[in-house]
C-alpha cells in the first residue's frame, strides 16, 4: 500500500497539484468521483451497467480510491489501520447473531 501511495503522490507532485489537494478538497473530490461513479449505474440494473461500461466503472472505482488514499496520507493516517478499526467497529454493532441473513 505504502508504495502505491507513493506512486500516486509522485504523479501529483511532479505536476504541482499538491497546492490544490487540502483536505476539503480532497474529500469533495471524492464525493464527486463517486457520483460519476454512480451514474454508470442511473436506470440500469446493476448487470446492465456492469455489461455496459465496466471500464468507465473500474476508472470510477480508481479515481475515488486515488482521493481517499491522499487525504489519508495527507492526515497522516494509515490506511490498514483505520479500515482494521473500522472492521471491528462493525462487528461490534452489526454482531453476525444480529445480522447474518437480513437486510438491515
Amino acid at each position: 500500500m505504502d508504495d502505491l501511495i507513493k506512486e500516486i503522490n509522485e504523479f501529483r507532485d511532479e505536476r504541482d497539484w499538491r497546492q490544490f489537494h487540502n483536505a476539503k478538497d480532497l474529500a469533495l473530490s471524492v464525493s464527486l468521483e463517486a457520483s460519476e461513479l454512480l451514474e454508470n449505474f442511473q436506470w440500469k440494473t446493476s448487470e446492465e451497467a456492469i455489461a455496459d461500461d465496466l471500464e468507465n466503472i473500474k476508472d470510477e472505482i480508481a479515481d475515488v480510491m486515488i482521493y481517499s488514499l491522499m487525504l489519508a496520507d495527507d492526515l497522516g493516517l494509515s490506511v490498514e489501520a483505520i479500515i482494521r478499526n473500522k472492521i471491528k467497529k462493525n462487528g461490534e454493532k452489526y454482531t453476525v447473531e444480529k445480522s447474518k441473513g437480513k437486510k438491515n
